[in-house]
């Protein structure tokens, strides 16, 4: 099973892992892409922080689908039921604080190929770096990142697009607000 998921790994990489540096260097934090095996995630490619406090996770880490933002997006886009699901597709995007590791944050979204969902990428670092505002310019990051993922994949990148489109309207619209109010 591994050795199947290194071999599809390899070509992924080529087209991930440019992105994964863009992201990361943006952030300051860790970045990783997970895709599902089984009832499981698998860290398939990760790029370490600069910082001396960040995860633990490693390329090949085994992990569950249940805790963390890596795992809730495998599930979503893998037509889980409930609520938060529903959200999860709706958004493209979900931030985890603590569900995984008490001390840890983190913010995936969804990559497709043809008509699936390939994986999540995943910004994760310390409660103590990461904030409300820190995971909104995270999410408009990683959303770009998807994005550009998904179309040179072959999938249908158009929600992931229509998410980041809500983000920067929303971004607009307070940038507007603020300035009328400074006035």
């Amino acid at each position: 099973m591994l050795g199947a998921v290194y071999r599809h790994s390899a070509s992924l990489g080529d087209l991930l892992i440019p992105l994964m540096r863009e992201v990361a260097d943006q952030t300051g934090e860790s970045m990783s892409i997970y895709v599902r095996s089984g009832d499981v995630r698998v860290c398939l490619h990760r790029i370490d922080s600069m910082h001396a406090v960040r995860g633990d996770v490693r390329e090949g880490d085994v992990l569950p689908l249940e805790r963390g933002s890596g795992g809730r997006i495998l599930l979503a886009f893998s037509g889980a039921k409930g609520k938060l699901y529903e959200t999860i597709r709706a958004e493209c995007c979900y931030a985890s604080v603590g569900e995984r590791d008490p001390e840890t944050v983190g913010i995936s979204v969804p990559f497709f190929g043809a008509g699936h969902v390939m994986g999540a990428m995943t910004v994760a670092g310390p409660r103590s770096r990461i904030d409300k505002t820190f995971i909104a310019n995270a999410r408009a990051l990683l959303l770009r990142a998807a994005a550009r993922a998904t179309s040179s994949l072959g999938g249908d990148a158009s929600a992931i697009n229509q998410s980041l489109g809500a983000i920067l309207a929303g971004a607009r619209s307070s940038t507007a607000a603020a300035a009328r109010s400074a006035r």
